[in-house]
């Protein structure tokens, strides 16, 4: 029993120290998610999208903490409680999405590893069973280390998770796991392999004018985009910095867009504001927040490679 217990332990830490640290490095991803999950044809608890980051903070913290004070043997009792409360919770959520077809991918591993629903479902049934083990047996979990060190090992483990968490919502994730990652080419990222779907199949550049700009702007050698997924929710602040690389961007040769799913009007008003040079595209809002976790940000593609990715706050670090 007492092996069992143990390899449980190890399996159940893993799992939720690894699911929270890929959320952990891109919490406005799971932020979307719960929005996703609030919204009116889910959960219909609309009233609480404005607190989604806040939900998603809490949550990955919750996570990955939990994850490290069960690995630890830190607090085992409130620790294994802690964990079947949340895990309940996600059983129930992932149960729903599965059975009504609602959420098609629940964000449990980020974007970093992708389940089916049901999938998901099963992996939460096996890891409720495994939890119900530990609290249980919970006077089995003894600490690895002594009991001092396993209580500042978790504190300054908080304490490191709360700036990278800070860190990534200022600026951008430290390890991005989307198709829209440095290094990536969106081109090849559309192309069907067999009757899959391609894992951007929503990359779509129009003009107010309804014009297909798509392959225009893949094919293109040298294209600065600046993405703000909605304009109403900007960092209008952030335009002026934008205005800075955009002017040098251009006098470099440099193909120059912004990308937004708000209205021709709204981009106008910020244009004329901040003296902007630079036409706006359509694309679906969705697909922008996919791209780049800033609102503004900036985005550098080479033939449809891409070569860059900043947050407004690092326009100093921006290189063309």
């Amino acid at each position: 029993m007492k092996i069992l217990v143990h390899i449980s332990r190890l399996f159940v830490a893993a799992t939720f120290i690894f699911s929270g640290f890929v959320k952990l490095v891109d919490p406005l991803g799971s932020a979307y998610k719960f929005e996703e999950y609030f919204g009116y044809d889910v959960l219909n608890l609309e009233f609480l999208i404005p607190y989604a980051l806040l939900f998603s903070i809490v949550l990955i913290l919750a996570e990955i903490m939990l994850g490290v004070m069960l690995l630890m043997g830190y607090l085992p009792k409130l620790t294994v409680w802690s964990l079947l409360g949340i895990i309940v919770v996600f059983l129930f959520l992932t149960w729903y999405s599965a059975y009504y077809n609602k959420v098609t991918d629940c964000g449990c591993f980020g974007d970093a590893l992708k389940l089916s629903s049901w999938g998901t479902f099963y992996k939460n049934i096996v890891l409720v069973a495994l939890i119900l083990l530990l609290v249980l047996k919970s006077q089995y979990i003894k600490p690895l280390v002594s009991k001092n060190i396993a209580k500042w090992i978790s504190f300054l483990s908080f304490f490191i998770f709360l700036f990278i968490t800070y860190h990534v919502l200022v600026h951008l994730p430290i390890i991005d796991f989307r198709s829209y990652a440095i290094g990536k080419n969106i081109s090849e990222g559309m192309e069907y392999v067999g009757d899959e779907e391609p894992p951007i199949h929503d990359f779509y550049l129009e003009t107010a004018e309804g014009n297909n700009l798509t392959e225009v702007v893949l094919a293109e050698d040298n294209v600065l985009l600046v993405v703000a997924y909605n304009l109403s929710k900007t960092d209008l602040q952030g335009f002026s910095n934008i205005k800075t690389v955009t002017d040098i961007a251009i006098k470099k040769g440099y193909t120059v867009y912004t990308l937004t799913s708000s209205t021709n009007e709204e981009y106008d008003a910020i244009k004329n504001k901040f003296k902007l040079n630079v036409e706006m595209l359509f694309c679906d809002g969705t697909t922008l927040k996919t791209i780049i976790r800033a609102n503004p940000g900036i985005l550098t593609l080479q033939n449809g490679t891409i070569t860059g990715k900043w947050s407004w706050v690092d326009t100093d670090s921006v290189k063309l």
